[in-house]
């Protein structure tokens, strides 16, 4: 299956307009600024298709993106920006949690990380929440082009040892080098085939 349709389901701020949970959905969840938007882009060989923001704390909602009208990609609001009212951060915070809790559909919650920093207290606890409520565990570090292969296995093997992830799988990107992107692809359709979906999205071209 090729990518032929993307349909931008709107950004949800209430549960009321959360799209029917009808199809298949995988969320990605990270800290402000992690790159959540621009790894969706990359997967889905759009420039400007999911949302992006130099400001941190500014995307606020949680944007659906459906794909071939057969499942959805979730970009859930980014955690952990400093300047972000503490009302504000537990009205996100809850927001977040009722949609997590809400979704018989969602099959996995796919956290990002910086692969430049160390995981934050706020990634600790969401990927806690991810392990515990039973998903994959998968981790997604972003903006690996900004580091040489040595910093980058010094920094896969500290978010290893920071999150605990005991040999889950992790996945180096880079949106603007489209490093990654066919191998994570690879895990997504096997994801779908460990829930028994008959979704297989193709690549576009081979692994160099």
């Amino acid at each position: 299956m090729k990518i032929r349709q993307l349909d931008f389901l709107g950004s949800a701020v209430a549960e009321e307009q959360f799209p029917p949970a009808d199809l298949p959905e995988i969320a990605f969840a990270g800290r402000s600024n992690v790159g959540k938007s621009s790894l969706l882009n990359m997967l889905l060989n759009r420039n400007n298709f999911a949302r992006t923001s130099s400001t941190p704390g500014k995307t606020q909602t949680i944007n659906f993106y459906q794909v071939n009208n057969q499942f959805r990609f979730v970009d859930l609001p980014g955690y952990g920006y400093a300047k972000v009212a503490k009302v504000k951060k537990a009205t996100w915070a809850a927001f977040i949690n009722h949609y997590l809790e809400a979704r018989d559909n969602l099959i996995d919650i796919i956290l990002l990380v910086d692969a430049r920093h160390a995981p934050t207290e706020d990634d600790k606890m969401m990927y806690r929440y991810i392990i515990e409520h039973g998903f994959s565990g998968t981790v997604v570090m972003t903006k690996t082009d900004k580091l040489n292969q040595s910093d980058l296995a010094r920094a896969k093997k500290r978010i290893e040892q920071d999150l605990q992830t005991q040999g889950r799988r992790m996945f180096a990107t880079s949106a603007s080098k489209t490093k990654g992107k066919y191998r994570f692809w690879d895990h997504l359709n096997q994801l779908f085939a460990s829930h028994g979906l008959d979704i297989i999205v193709e690549r576009q071209q081979e692994i160099k």
